[in-house]
């Protein structure tokens, strides 16, 4: 296995972690995969608070294992459910007691999109209760995972010093959110970046065009589509580690083969020129022509046009379904605060400073009508009533969440 530093702790990273957010529901399977992943050297796990059982799944094979101390153990605040000072403790406390530990060595705050997002949880106490937890040894390091504008990304880096980040990042699309803007940014500061989403949840692995496979498969005919994903990722100093989930043991062997193959700078020219026409080709699917640059940011009725734009080119390149998902997270259907396209009133104030002169207003209709359903802005309201929140208190806490 290949290491690389977190400079901010002083600590080595594999560049390859465990992702919990797909982990089998077999105890036999979950178990093995942890014994095999410390074998391969494999020493970071990632997974979080809502993801249904995946805690619970981790915390019963690492304690039957004994392999707890192996492992940096990396979990997540839901942001969105923090309502008031006495949250941070009770998410916590049943993260630490799902895990069937008692620190968390990577503690992330989830899906962050917005600095008014963390400016909320300092409002409630965040920066003491870290302190506390820190004095404590109870949480080691904190940083955030991160779905918003690229402009977005970087006001939140000058907040706080953050021990690390989580971004979503891949060749198909080098400017999606943070992009490689933010990541130098962080970089920059000796912030450790680790990558969530190198595959595009499967997708450039297993639902490439085909003239996209065959220039891979042409350059190299032994090399799956998955590790030309990963080593893209790997061939960039800014980047620390990549998590992913893998379903089957196959995909696993083959991605730790990469990992242990990997080195900043392993790519020939000539491999990076095929990533250039791949992108090209995944690009001809595209409706809008957003680079994701952000200079089009911050709108003034909130809309995260970026975001919007990339689930749009989402639906045609991929699927409706990562087209959703995308427009989910997104558009902050989760924060009380929307950023969908359904808030554009058509002022166009952003193409005014749209470098490739999008009609941005138009293309945020065409949004509207692809990728949000006629339901949404109701569902958002229903969803962050009064009454839902009760409703979701007393649901929590009868199923103990």
């Amino acid at each position: 296995m290949q290491y690389r530093l977190d400079k901010k702790s002083n600590t080595e990273l594999s560049v390859f972690g465990l992702g919990g957010m797909r982990l089998s529901k077999d105890f036999d399977v979950c178990r093995q995969m942890i014994v095999d992943a410390h074998e391969a050297g494999v020493n970071y796990i990632d997974t979080a608070y809502v993801y249904g059982g995946s805690e619970e799944m981790l915390g019963k094979c690492l304690e039957d294992t004994g392999l707890r101390e192996k492992f940096h153990l990396a979990t997540k605040l839901p942001i969105w459910m923090v309502k008031n000072p006495t949250d941070f403790d009770k998410f916590f406390s049943r993260s630490i007691s799902r895990l069937r530990t008692n620190y968390i060595d990577y503690y992330l705050l989830h899906n962050l999109s917005s600095p008014n997002e963390v400016t909320k949880l300092c409002e409630l106490g965040l920066e003491d209760w870290i302190t506390q937890k820190r004095e404590s040894g109870e949480i080691r390091r904190l940083g955030f995972s991160f779905h918003g504008a690229q402009k977005n990304f970087l006001d939140i880096l000058e907040m706080r010093d953050w021990d690390f980040v989580l971004l979503q990042y891949n060749y198909s699309d080098p400017n999606y959110q943070a992009g490689i803007t933010g990541i130098r940014a962080a970089a920059a500061k000796g912030i450790p970046v680790i990558i969530m989403e190198p595959l595009l949840g499967g997708r450039l692995a297993n639902a490439l065009p085909k003239a996209a496979q065959e220039l891979f498969r042409k350059e190299n005919p032994n090399r799956s589509f998955a590790s030309w994903g990963l080593r893209w990722l790997y061939d960039q100093p800014e980047i620390t580690l990549c998590i992913s989930g893998m379903g089957k043991r196959e995909f696993w062997l083959d991605n730790i083969a990469t990992a242990k193959e990997s080195h900043v700078g392993m790519l020939t020219d000539e491999e990076r020129n095929v990533y250039v026409q791949v992108r090209k080709i995944l690009r001809e699917k595209a409706k809008s022509d957003c680079t994701g640059c952000g200079y089009c940011m911050p709108c003034p009725k909130g809309v995260n046009i970026p975001g919007c734009l990339a689930a749009y080119n989402a639906r045609y390149m991929n699927s409706y379904k990562s087209a959703f998902q995308q427009y989910f997270t997104n558009s902050s259907f989760v924060s009380e605060k929307s950023t969908a396209a359904s808030l554009c009133t058509g002022c166009r104030a952003c193409e005014r400073h749209c470098p490739q002169n999008i009609k941005i207003a138009d293309e945020l209709k065409e949004v509207r009508r692809v990728v949000e359903p006629f339901w949404w802005s109701f569902a958002h309201r229903v969803f962050h009533s009064k009454k839902t929140k009760k409703f979701l208190e007393f649901f929590y806490k009868h199923k103990g969440i």
